[in-house]
């Protein structure tokens, strides 16, 4: 059985409702089942950038919050951990045009590729992971958060 704690660390996100809790669960569901077949645990942390500037400087030394960070465990059933900024992910959505609900469920599934050892940071690596990142968020009804940028690269 797979087991999805979610804190919620920065007030902020309590605006998204009461289901919201659940509806990152079924997302991380949705992905887990995408790809493993192991049931697993993990913790999703919903956090301000202050929070995720501090992990990001610490773990990956960069001086600057980011949207999404995951940390993979050693291993066992535990599979690790997803923390999600607020601030850098309210922007985002707004920026983009897409809710902040629909990025958010987006960014949780993105982290839990992560975990699972997939990457973007070659074209390679983006080939594979985009894909699957998309086929887990259109069985949730979330639109393709890449088709923006294919458009654009079009025009």
């Amino acid at each position: 059985m797979t087991r999805v704690i979610v804190l919620v660390e920065e007030p902020q996100w309590r605006k998204e409702g009461r289901e919201f809790p659940g509806e990152l669960r079924r997302a991380t569901k949705a992905a887990l089942d995408q790809v493993e077949t192991e049931s697993k645990s993990m913790t999703i942390l919903l956090a301000d950038d202050a929070k995720l500037e501090a992990l990001n400087a610490q773990f990956r030394g960069k001086q600057k919050p980011t949207n999404v960070l995951s940390f993979p465990a050693a291993g066992g059933d535990y599979l690790g951990d997803v923390a999600i900024a607020y601030g850098v992910t309210a922007r985002e959505a707004k920026e983009s045009g897409k809710s902040i609900h629909d990025h958010t469920l987006h960014l949780a599934v993105h982290g839990v590729l992560h975990l699972l050892g997939y990457d973007h940071e070659s074209a390679r690596e983006a080939r594979i992971m985009e894909p699957l990142e998309i086929a887990i968020l259109a069985k949730l009804g979330i639109a393709d958060p890449y088709a923006v940028r294919a458009r654009t690269a079009v025009d």
